[in-house]
């Protein structure tokens, strides 16, 4: 090639300073704005976040003010009162060892008034409540949804008695009242007599008993039965000879004591935790 032959390569050309520049402070902008949409969306989403942790926080306190309210101790209501008492005394043929719902001694008032110990021979196990009374009142405690029937014999201070108890569990009070409604009026049945084998009841038996009954209290019926204790029937007594006077006070003493035991109305705390408030 000849020294005048002009050049037919390209000529790298080389950006001015000034265009540089101008590339560096646009890449600048950039960033300076992805960092402004950045610092505006982290504000956004801390106040998001205090914001639902504040809702929180008020949720909190709010339930935890009313936990305290509900659970501190404060006098009980009339009302709660009376659940109080029905919900102690439906408890306590359940509760209660069978030696206390039976006592081994039960105190009555003899002739001229004379202080009397009634002495318990057993306890039967509970049983089903039909199982243990006459066809008549055992229709009624079926509809009635009887729960179980707890019994145990006494017999009076000279042993010349013996009395039967029979405890109906029915399922509430108004049940209760519902089946006493429609109980048979015949002081013939009613629970059947239990004797216990070896014993002086050991001749105790349904032609054995001379007179029944029953009275009601809480959830529960109890029954009482009695006879003598040397086999005497009903029918061998003559018509014309009234009931022996200290057989049937003595009797329907014991079935008492039983009833209002069970129904008595058990000391009630003044608050709900406790008699402080």
């Amino acid at each position: 090639m000849s020294p005048q032959q002009p050049r037919t390569g390209r000529t790298r050309v080389r950006p001015w300073p000034a265009s540089r520049g101008r590339a560096a402070a646009a890449q600048a902008a950039r960033e300076r704005a992805e960092l402004a949409r950045g610092v505006r969306l982290r504000s956004i989403f801390l106040a998001i976040m205090a914001a639902v942790l504040g809702a929180a926080a008020i949720v909190v306190l709010l339930g935890t003010a009313a936990l305290l309210q509900e659970t501190r101790s404060r006098p009980l209501t009339g009302a709660e009162r009376a659940e109080y008492v029905k919900q102690d005394v439906a408890r306590r043929w359940y509760d209660w060892p069978a030696t206390v719902v039976f006592p081994e001694e039960l105190e009555y008032m003899g002739l001229a008034r004379t202080q009397q110990f009634a002495r318990r021979i057993g306890v039967a196990p509970e049983i089903p409540c039909w199982a243990g009374v006459d066809a008549p009142v055992a229709s009624v405690l079926n509809e009635s949804g009887c729960r179980v029937l707890l019994r145990s014999t006494y017999v009076d201070q000279s042993a010349t008695f013996a009395i039967t108890i029979g405890v109906a569990v029915l399922k509430d009070e108004d049940a209760r009242i519902s089946a006493a409604a429609k109980l048979p009026v015949d002081d013939r049945v009613g629970v059947r007599p239990v004797a216990f084998p070896g014993t002086i009841t050991d001749l105790f038996g349904a032609a054995q008993r001379q007179r029944s009954a029953w009275v009601g209290v809480g959830p529960y019926i109890v029954f009482v039965t009695t006879g003598y204790t040397d086999g005497r029937t009903r029918d061998a007594i003559p018509p014309e000879e009234a009931l022996n006077s200290e057989m049937w006070p003595a009797a329907q003493a014991i079935g008492g004591r039983v009833a209002r035991s069970l129904g008595e109305e058990p000391d009630v705390p003044r608050c709900t935790q406790g008699n402080v408030c």
